[in-house]
Parts: C-alpha cells; structure tokens; sequence
C-alpha cells in the first residue's frame, strides 16, 4: 500500500481503495469487476437513491429500530447525496450485477463514510443505511422514484410546451391553404392549422399515454426486501415508506400491491417505455413533416423556411440544414432502441428478481431525458420560428389537379380525372381546363373549387375512393 490507497474490508476480505473516495470495499470491487462502458448510473438515479436512504432512515427511526443521532447523520448525508453534492463518488459502471446491488451499496457505504463523520460514531453501510433494505426492493423502487421524478419535473412540461407552441403556430396561420398530400403526391386542400392541429393532438395524445403509465410506476417495491416476503423489514415499513417519499417529493407514490411481482418484473417500466417509444414516434412524424415542407429551397417543397441557426455545409457555402428535426429523428431512433432494449431487460424475471435492473434504469431514464430536451428544442427553435413561403404554397395550390375532385358530384369520376390529367400535361390551373371542358360557369367553378372552403367538411360532396 500507498499514500494513494487504503486498506478496506468487507465480508470477502481486505483491498485497497483510493485515500480520497467516500466509498468502500463492496463498491471499489464493483470498479474493478465491471470495466464495461464507463457509463455510470445516471444523475436522476442517484438522487433517487439518496431519497430511498434519506427516507428509509427516518422511516426506521420513527420505528425505533434506529438511533435518531444516527438517522439524522444518515438523511443529512443521503440528502446531499441527492441533490448531487457527491456523484463522482459513483463510479460503477452501468453493466454490472444485474440486481444493482453494486449501486446499493455504493451508495450505502458513501452515505455511511459522510454520516460516520457528522455524527462522530461508526455508521455502517449494512447494519444502519441499508436497514430494512435489500438491493432486490431498494433499486426497483429507484427506478419507480426516479422516472415519476423526471416525468413530472422534466417531460411532461416539456411535452405540454411543446403541444401549446404547436397550437399558437396553428392558431398564427389559420386559414392559410396549401396542397393536401397522401403517399408523398398532391391531394385535396388542407389548412396549415388542419395539419398543425394533428401534430399537437399527437403530443397530447402522448401525454395522456405517460399519465396512464403513472398509477404502476408510482407503486414502489420498498418493503419486499429480498424476494418479496418482507424478511428483516418491519412490517409498517413499505406503506410507512412510500407515504414519506410522496410527502417528500409530492407524488403520489403507494407501496406495491404485491411485492412479488414489484421485485420479479419490470412490467411498469416496460409500459412507461411503450408510452415514451410512441412519443418518439410522434416527433419522428412531425419533424419528417417540417424537413418535407422546408425542403429546397428552389428543388424541394419549399413550402417552409425552419429558423437559419447554422451553416450545413462545410464545401457548400449557404447552404442550411433542419438541423433541429435531424436531432429530433436522432434522438426517436434512439429511443425506439432504447425500448427495445428496456422489453428484452423486463423479460428477465428470473422467479423473484429481475436480473437486468441496471440496464433498465439507465435506458429509461435517458430516454425520459432526450425526449423532454428535444421537445422543447423543436418548440422553441424549430415551430415557433419557421415562416411559410405563401407565394408558392398559392401557386402549387392553384394547379393542383386534384381539386377536381370537388366537382365529382356535378360532372362525375371519369370526367373529373380527364380534366385532372389535362390540366397537369398542360401545366394549367384546374379552374381555367374544367371552364373550357364543362358548361359550369366561372362563378359556379370558382365557388366548387375554392381551396379554403374544400378544407371544410361536407362540402361539394363525393369524392373518389382511396387515397
């Protein structure tokens, strides 16, 4: 040994840790068995951890089973802990043992190392912070604590600023018509607050998905200990528990319903994912809308201009990128993989233990983050700021041949797609080829054939099947 390390023990013997780290022996192996990533255990994982001890010590003082000098020293130290005063003190990696019991004591012994010195006694990390705990209830319920966290401090307002944006652009171009388009080809006319106003309802939708997901990750396993019988925890432990970390944190966390299945499966993570994987493939939707419609300038769409925030090229001078869709696609393809990895990690129940709670927590967590940045990212650099070009939209509009799909009713299918097919060999307006091949008059013609009022339903009637 050194001036750089000291001597450490746990229950397999001695090793060396570093002189300056608050933690121990079961952590420090923990470093040297699993140097997979360097991914470590992200930041709202740790807060949540911090509460769980902060929480379980007082709960376990309140229970007498604990000395209140030493619980105070431990909810003080694991207070900190979660408002992210040590998390260079967290150095396990990500891929680790599949129960988190790394993590656990991680925390355990770095939250012992700060009470011990507070209350000027020995604070052990088994015996006192992880009291009434097992890693096998205490990580799944970090899981549970640490995404109700997000959601509500981080995604969902993100969400509904990105559904209100969405709505005040709609409400800014009411009225204003452009080409309706199914399977990329021109269709009948739509508003820009038509298309617009299915976006936010996307979002909304989104929102009312993560909600309905919330009553199961708000059920926290805490008080299972081991395998779900609730062997060396007090029996008011879990409900006394959750009641304090929802006063704490002011959600409405519950104690599991059954504890065995709290610490067998991860199936509420497994929906939160489904619920965010379809977020993610709502903004892949709009953001692919807003790179169609700001396409060219001169060879595309160009229906739209997105903001100008930086160059595109390095070789092409003034050339711009929708730069904020393309990371918004980025950031759904990462997500959809991290569902997918989240399903095959809840498959891995093993009879009283899912084995892949690490992987589990990381993947859900990133992936409740990414969405709440790049929500707000596309509000507020890419909606909020885009301008139409409506001098083409107009003149795309006005020869769109598919209007004539609005005199079915009068001169019938057959004629209707003569006139259609016409109009676009010749380049012509619809109005100008139907007054030459019908005796509608130009007035009557106008009327059938308005953009604005053909985006009104129930008008002119009849229509082609199909899209």
């Amino acid at each position: 040994m050194n001036d750089q390390f000291r001597i450490e023990h746990d229950s397999m013997g001695e090793l060396q840790v570093p002189v300056d780290a608050l933690w121990g022996a079961q952590t420090q192996r923990a470093v040297d068995n699993f140097p997979v990533s360097g991914l470590h255990m992200p930041r709202g994982f740790i807060r949540a951890l911090g509460l769980i001890k902060a929480v379980a010590a007082e709960v376990n003082a309140e229970l007498e089973l604990l000395d209140p000098a030493l619980a105070q020293a431990i909810s003080v130290a694991a207070q900190e802990v979660a408002d992210g005063r040590y998390d260079a003190q967290f150095p396990v990696d990500v891929f680790q043992t599949g129960s988190g019991t790394s993590s656990n004591m991680n925390a355990n012994e770095v939250i012992a190392h700060l009470a011990s010195r507070a209350a000027g006694a020995p604070v052990h990390p088994n015996d006192h912070v992880n009291l009434g705990q097992s890693s096998n209830d205490t990580i799944p319920t970090a899981i549970h604590v640490a995404a109700s966290i997000a959601l509500r401090e981080n995604l969902l307002p993100a969400l509904k600023h990105l559904a209100k944006t969405i709505e005040k652009k709609a409400r800014s171009l009411n009225g204003v018509t452009k080409t309706g388009r199914t399977h990329l080809m021109d269709a009948m006319p739509v508003r820009f607050d038509q298309e617009l106003g299915g976006w936010a309802m996307q979002i909304r939708n989104g929102i009312e998905r993560v909600k309905s997901a919330e009553p199961r990750i708000q059920q926290l396993a805490q008080g299972g200990t081991a395998v779900g019988t609730g062997i060396n925890a007090h029996p008011k432990f879990g409900a006394k528990f959750a009641k304090r970390m929802a006063k704490r944190t002011g959600i409405r966390f519950e104690p599991a319903e059954d504890y065995f299945e709290s610490l067998s499966s991860q199936d509420a993570a497994v929906e939160l994912s489904g619920a965010l994987k379809t977020i993610a493939v709502s903004l892949t939707k709009i953001a692919n809308d807003l790179r169609w419609m700001n396409s060219g300038p001169l060879a595309g769409l160009g229906e739209i201009a997105l903001p100008a925030l930086q160059p595109g090229s390095s070789i092409m001078p003034g050339k711009v990128n929708p730069v904020i869709a393309e990371a918004t696609v980025m950031v759904a393809a990462q997500v959809i993989g991290n569902d997918a990895t989240i399903t095959i990690a809840g498959q891995a129940g093993n009879f009283q233990l899912n084995v892949m709670l690490p992987v589990v927590a990381y993947n859900l967590l990133q992936s409740i983050d990414l969405l709440a940045n790049v929500s707000r990212l596309l509000a507020d650099s890419a909606i909020a700021g885009f301008t139409v070009h409506h001098a083409k939209i107009a003149e795309a509009l006005d020869k769109n041949p598919i209007l004539i799909t609005a005199l079915n009713a009068r001169i019938g299918y057959e004629k209707g797609a003569a006139i259609a097919k016409k109009a676009y060999k010749e380049g012509k307006p619809i109005l100008e080829v139907a007054q030459a091949e019908t005796d509608l008059s130009e007035a009557e013609l106008r009327s059938l054939l308005d953009p604005r009022a053909l985006t009104e339903g129930g008008n002119a009637g009849g229509g082609a099947a199909g899209g």
